[in-house]
This record gives C-alpha cells, structure tokens and sequence, in this order.
C-alpha cells in the first residue's frame, strides 16, 4: 500500500473510524453517494494529511493551491503552482483573497477520498463571491464526470495535465469537465520551482507496474513512468543551489509509487537479465549516488521489499542515512499471497537484521492493511511477532479499504469491522511501546540536527512530516546543521541541545544504545 502520511507513529482508532470529524455542508453528498467506493462523509483521512496551501494572481488575480495526499502530490502542487507563476499570478495570503481556488486531491483510500470531499466544500464555503472552484488530482482523474456530477459546487474538474487557468487564460477550451484525452502538459516533466524549505521531495517516476491485490493506484495513474535520470540530477542540483529568494535545501526526499523499481521501464531486457538482482534496480542505484554528491543528506521512501538488493542497501547506506522506508503491508505469506506481494516474516526479518549488522543507527519504517479478505488469528499473531522481533523505528497502519476495480473489492472471507479496528488497536499499542523505547535508546547520543524551523528538526532518523521531530531552543538558523547531543525523549519527538563546538562530519557516528 502507498502511504498517504499520516502523523507520527501510525494511526489511532478514532482517525480510523471518523470520530474525530469536520462539519459539512452538503446533505445530498453524504446520504448518497454517487460513485464507487463513495461513503457517508467521515471528515479528515487516516494517513493522508492537507499540506498548508500555496497562493499565487494573472495580473491582480491571486490563486490558492490546497494539497491532500502523498508526497507525490506534493511535487504536483508545486510544479502547478510553478506554472501558475510563468503566466503572472501571484500568492494570495488566504483562500478567502483567491480569484482562483484549487484543491489538488487524493483517491488512495475511500477516507481519503473523504476527506478531498471535506476540504472541496469547506473551500466553496469560504471563497470569496464569483471566485473559480477547481478540483484536479487523483479524484479528479479517478472519477471524472461522476465527480463533476456529484459536486455542483466545483466550476471545473480536471484531471491529470489539464489547465487548471480560467477559460480566458488557456487556450484548452474548458467546460466543468474537459474532453477525454486532453492534455495540455506532462505533469511528470514540468520544471519545478525553488522550494522554500530545508529539505525536498524529488519525485523519480509516475505510476506502477505492479498489481497488488487491494492498490487501484495503476488504474488512475498509470503503468510506471521513470524521469531519465539526467533530469532528476539537474532538478536536484537546482532545489540545492536555490535562487535569490530561497537559500537551497540540505536534504533531497526521492519518492515514486515503486521507487526501487526506478528506471527499469527504461532499460533493455539485456540490462535489467545483467543487472544479476531481483528486481532490476541499476536505476536507482545511480540515481542514488549522484544526488547524494550534490545534497548534504538523500533519503528514500517507498521501497518494494524483494528489490532491495544488496548494491542498492549498499547505496542507501553510503548517502551517509541510513533509513529504509519498506513497503512490506503484512508478515503472513500466505496473506500476502492473497495480496499479490512478495515476501514472508523469514525474509523480511533477514533483510533487516543484514541491514543492522552493517550499520547499527540503520532506521526501519513501514506500512501494514490490517484486515485484508482472509485475515486470520494466526495472520495477526504472526503479525504481532514480526514486530516485537523487528522493533522497527516507525510505523503505519491502514484498515483494508476495498477498491472498486482491485482483486480484493469482492473478495470473500471478509473480515469483520469491529474485528479489524481491534487488531488495529493491538498493533498500535504494541508499536507505540517500540518506537518510544527505539526514541529512549538515543539519549545521550550526538546527531547533527537539520534545523527546519524555529526550535525543531530531524536527525537522520526522521523523515519530513511523518515521523517524530527534535526540538530544541529557537536560535539555530533554519537550513543548518547542527551538532547536537539527546537529552531527553517525549514519546516521538526528542529534545537536544547543540554542543558548544560544531563537528564539521555530516555522518552521525555515534552507535544507538
């Protein structure tokens, strides 16, 4: 399962079960759905988080871009907003001041969905009288006229490469929803701007090839689509170098819906059969290399376990962090099965337990479905036992959600609901215990901190939104990198304190306890 980001450590039972809920404003929408998958409203996503929105006006126009989902979307945003920038428009300080509001959504899972529904009519509530609504993203290229159909509030739906610019300023002819197949960019090769930021997501690919049981993400995004590599390395070196205006950043985030995978779409059958791996991953390999000799740390999300091959590990781990984000989803084999996935407990526990004995501050993180089709007592127990034996630094856990158009929407054995939230609950608990002693074990240690913010930033063992943070008193610059020594654990988060002479090493040497 693609993870949508969700807050520190996983997901609690109240995200999963809606009760944490925003108001609406559209009965119609709740008490009927209108298209596959749609459910009564339940406010705000387990997993998927809404980024703070962007704003930019043609000549004294303003626009406002609000960003649900995945990292992946992120990049979209803003690479439209980007776009928007080249033809005049500026930031608008609030969705209230925009002559043009946009919501960039999120299909991955139907909470999900839900919350791209909360986010659409809170944004028409608060627009400002004869501003443009436009919804685009995955729902939009998902569902389409069902979508424009559902909500009459939206002046345009657009799905993926359609002008999201009024009429007036594009010359694609827009209705509410624009014609099949047109396209008036490749959003995956639009040039991205500076960011802003300490660190950057750096987007490898589009779409997958692969056909998990309970993922329509192929369906809506397509068959695997790498960057050639040239241009991700040009892309990386300029979100590194900055402009006038933005500093440049010190992390680079590489992420794609199967990143190991990597540039195997590119390569001749000769290449991937004398790649001699599992899985062909020579693509990212070198991808790896050369962003890590222009930015100070490279990090990877979204790793198919069977293709984490040794060259690769070897690669991750001489970027100087040694994090892996594996996308295992479940332990039990033949679950995993059902699931259409690679893998079993034996195996992923070899891989990381071969990882730390080549670096002991390696950090682990994960993604698991609880309550696929078919999930067992034993399924879950064995579950439970791959996470006390892994004790993995971080990690996620979604309620199976069935897709319309996957193999597991009508599977039978389905399990029950309150069953599913209470295994749910059992490995939350279980993983809340882990992760605050693996944050326990560093106290005492010294990192160099990447300052984020006023007063908070990561070590190597954290990756942006998602995991737990460092806090320490304001005073660092935003952008630097700090030497810093652990003193104290608050659940996810740590607190530090810089050492009065700054280490020139960028690697943390110091062994995790």
């Amino acid at each position: 399962m693609e993870r949508c980001e969700s807050g520190r450590i996983g997901l609690t039972a109240n995200e999963l079960t809606g009760e944490t809920r925003s108001e609406g404003s559209n009965p119609s929408l709740s008490a009927n759905p209108v298209w596959p998958g749609m459910a009564p409203r339940v406010g705000r996503a387990p997993g998927c988080r809404a980024s703070s929105g962007q704003g930019v006006h043609v000549g004294e126009q303003r626009f406002w871009l609000q960003t649900l989902g995945c990292p992946k979307n992120r990049v979209d945003s803003d690479k439209l907003a980007g776009l928007l920038g080249e033809g005049g428009f500026q930031p608008a300080a609030s969705p209230e001041e925009a002559e043009l509001v946009v919501v960039n959504t999120c299909a991955f899972i139907e909470p999900a969905r839900q919350e791209s529904i909360e986010t659409i009519l809170d944004l028409d509530g608060r627009r400002r009288p004869g501003a443009r609504l436009v919804v685009t993203g995955c729902m939009a290229e998902r569902y389409g006229d069902e979508l424009a159909e559902a909500l009459p509030e939206a002046d345009l739906v657009a799905g993926f490469g359609v002008s999201v610019l009024p009429p007036a300023a594009t010359p694609v002819t827009l209705g509410r929803r624009p014609p099949a197949g047109v396209r008036a960019f490749d959003l995956l090769e639009l040039p991205r701007p500076a960011v802003r930021s300490s660190w950057a997501y750096l987007k490898a690919a589009e779409g997958c090839d692969r056909a998990c049981g309970f993922c329509a993400i192929p369906s809506f995004r397509g068959a695997q689509r790498s960057r050639a590599i040239e241009d991700l390395v040009a892309e990386a070196a300029a979100l590194v170098r900055g402009d006038g205006a933005a500093p440049g950043v010190r992390e680079i985030v590489i992420v794609a819906q199967d990143l190991a995978s990597y540039g195997r779409d590119r390569a001749t059958r000769r290449e991937r059969r004398l790649s001699g791996t599992e899985s062909f991953g020579g693509g990212l390999v070198e991808l790896v290399a050369r962003v890590s000799a222009l930015a100070e740390r490279t990090r990877l999300l979204y790793l198919y376990p069977s293709s984490l091959s040794d060259p690769l590990i070897d690669a991750i781990l001489a970027t100087g962090v040694p994090y892996f984000d594996l996308s295992l989803q479940h332990v039990s084999r033949p679950l995993l099965a059902r699931m259409r996935r690679w893998g079993d407990r034996g195996r992923f526990m070899a891989r990381v337990e071969r990882i730390r004995s080549l670096d002991v501050l390696a950090t682990f993180r994960s993604s698991f479905i609880i309550g696929y089709p078919g999930e067992t007592e034993a399924d879950h127990d064995e579950l439970l036992a791959f996470l006390a034996e892994a004790e993995l630094d971080w990690a996620g856990f979604f309620l199976f959600s069935p897709e319309d158009g996957t193999l597991a929407y009508d599977l039978d054995d389905q399990v029950d609901a309150g069953l599913a939230l209470e295994r749910l609950g059992e490995c939350t608990e279980l993983q809340d215990r882990i992760t605050a002693s693996r944050r326990d074990r560093l106290v005492g240690a010294e990192r160099t901190v990447l300052v984020d913010g006023a007063g908070v930033g990561r070590t190597v063992h954290e990756a942006p939104e998602i995991d737990g943070i460092v806090r320490f008193s304001p005073g660092p610059e935003v952008g630097s990198m700090v030497e810093m020594t652990i003193t104290g654990s608050l659940g996810v988060d740590l607190e530090a304190v810089p050492l009065e002479v700054p280490a020139a090493s960028r690697r943390d040497r110091a062994a995790v306890g």
